[in-house]
This record gives structure tokens, sequence and C-alpha cells, in this order.
């Protein structure tokens, strides 16, 4: 079983789009696949509230939620070296859903990110 975070703008469930800006993402995918790649868990976290402390403020809280890893257009230097330094591994998004984005993963065909950016935009 793995536990994947991927940041969306948009609480439409495996519909939704991924998040250009990792930590301003208003909302985070979490789910779970187990050893075949099926979801067997899935819940929208919403950045913006007391829990996440609003957009901005995230890589503590992601942190929180225990991932196995995040898969993310790309993120800052800072959070990405948080990640790694966790455990936890980064994986650049190819797709533009969450449903798009877990069929690569179970394909392996997402690539691990490597460096962060300056402006975590869509690459």
């Amino acid at each position: 079983m793995v536990k994947i975070v991927v940041p969306i703008v948009e609480d439409r469930g495996l519909d939704s789009k991924i998040a250009e800006h990792f930590g301003r993402a208003p909302y985070f995918a979490v789910f779970e696949l187990n050893d075949k790649g099926e979801v067997i868990y899935f819940k929208t976290v919403s950045t913006v509230g007391e829990h996440f402390g609003g957009p901005g403020y995230t890589h503590d809280r992601i942190l929180e939620l225990k991932p196995d890893a995040i898969i993310v257009y790309g993120m800052g230097q800072r959070g990405l070296s948080t990640f790694q330094n966790h455990g936890i591994a980064v994986f650049k998004a190819e797709k533009d859903t969450v449903k798009d984005v877990i069929a690569s993963y179970v394909k392996g065909e997402v690539r691990e990110l490597t460096e962060g950016c300056a402006r975590a935009h869509h690459h």
C-alpha cells in the first residue's frame, strides 16, 4: 500500500485538476493505492482554515499526513528538500487530473523530481 498526496485546484475527486503551484494549492488529494494500483482510500483536504493555516504554509501539514510520495508539477527547493529529508519521494506530474496522475504512477511513468525551482509553476 502507498499513500500519495497531490496538490489540486478544485474538489472534484479523481477528476480534480492538478495545481500548478504546490505551496498555493487550495486543496490536496490524499489517496492510498493497494498493491494492484487500485484506489482504496481517497479524501480531499482543504489548505484553507485552521488545520492548514492557508495556502503557502503547507510543508509541515503535509508531513502530518505521512505520505509515501507527492506528485506535483513543480515545487521550490525548500519544499523538495524538506520532503526528501523525511524519506518522501517527490514525482513530477505529467498529466492534468488526479485520475490520470494515478494511472501514470501505477504504470511507472512518473519521474522523480530532482531539483526545485524558484517559482514552482507548470513546467
